[in-house]
């Protein structure tokens, strides 16, 4: 696994630091709820870069809030209360302890990432067979649910057929979670698409309640979990531009930053002009989905 990088996670008076992942920590309240903390840090290529995004905690939280309410008629949702300890007081929500299913639950309508790699190698993504001739950034016939396995911090989540995730969880359970993400990503995608974005694909966690019932947790919906491209600009064949940390990525693998992937060190501290158009590239996204003003 590799080294990520990951900061020491913040003390918070009354909560027990439970476990950090490359963006968020997550701590146990007296009551036994879960408090989710969004903190700035942004990742790339598995490495936490010592550069954090100005606001970016609190526009994945308030982004994921919002389509929390879009959503609520489709699935629950694991959001029990915004009232959180002043330190992290609009990037943190508390939230619902579930027993999470060990599967990523994705859903695309575009051919791209992985997705793609798959297809040229196989015609299929997650053995599902797709037409011929399709090229990066392809709208596909129709949406399909691509699930992965739930990969340890540091490790990828690799690409897994429907069959796998039955073997794992069920049958039954299986197939409500295929129907819910791609009833969600059906909803989202046209709520994208009304204010000039394509939703290409996104990635969700359910998780269950003791009762049994799904609930959908994590985040939901941004640009660290969707790929969420601008519809005027769109044109297959080649790389879309994007609302995400692609600005980042473009950097750290060019001759300014001097930097040797290969290396095994994580990239050089981010020049500000590069934080502040990926801080403006987040917020336009927040601003153009929810029709609300930073």
């Amino acid at each position: 696994m590799a080294d990520l990088n990951i900061p020491t996670a913040p003390a918070i008076e009354g909560a027990a630091h439970l476990h950090s992942g490359k963006v968020r920590d997550l701590y146990e309240l007296p009551s036994g709820d879960l408090l989710m903390v969004a903190s700035d840090r942004i990742s790339i290529f598995d490495f936490v870069l010592d550069t954090t995004i100005p606001d970016k905690g609190e526009i994945l939280t308030r982004m994921s809030l919002w389509w929390f309410d879009q959503l609520a008629d489709l699935v629950p949702n694991h959001v029990i209360s915004t009232d959180v300890p002043d330190e992290v007081k609009g990037r943190a929500v508390v939230c619902e302890r579930l027993a999470m299913y060990p599967v990523e639950c994705v859903a695309r309508g575009y051919l791209t990432g992985t997705g793609l790699l798959d297809y040229r190698a196989s015609g299929e993504v997650c053995g599902i067979a797709l037409p011929a001739g399709l090229e990066d950034g392809s709208r596909l016939p129709e949406a399909i649910f691509t699930p992965a396995t739930k990969a340890e911090v540091g490790d990828h989540d690799e690409n897994v057929s429907y069959a796998a995730v039955a073997a794992a969880i069920g049958a039954d359970r299986a197939a409500e979670l295929r129907d819910l993400t791609l009833q969600v990503y059906g909803r989202a995608e046209a709520v994208a698409r009304e204010r000039g974005i394509i939703l290409a694909d996104t990635k969700l966690e359910f998780g269950a309640r003791p009762d049994g019932t799904t609930v959908l947790g994590d985040e939901v919906l941004t640009p660290d979990s969707s790929r969420f491209w601008p519809a005027a600009e769109w044109q297959p064949g080649r790389t879309q531009p994007s609302y995400d940390k692609q600005i980042v990525r473009n950097w750290a693998l060019s001759s300014e930053s001097g930097w040797d992937r290969a290396s095994g060190q994580a990239p050089p501290p981010l020049p500000a002009e590069v934080v502040e158009r990926t801080r403006s590239r987040y917020i336009e996204a927040y601003e153009l989905l929810t029709g609300e003003r930073w």
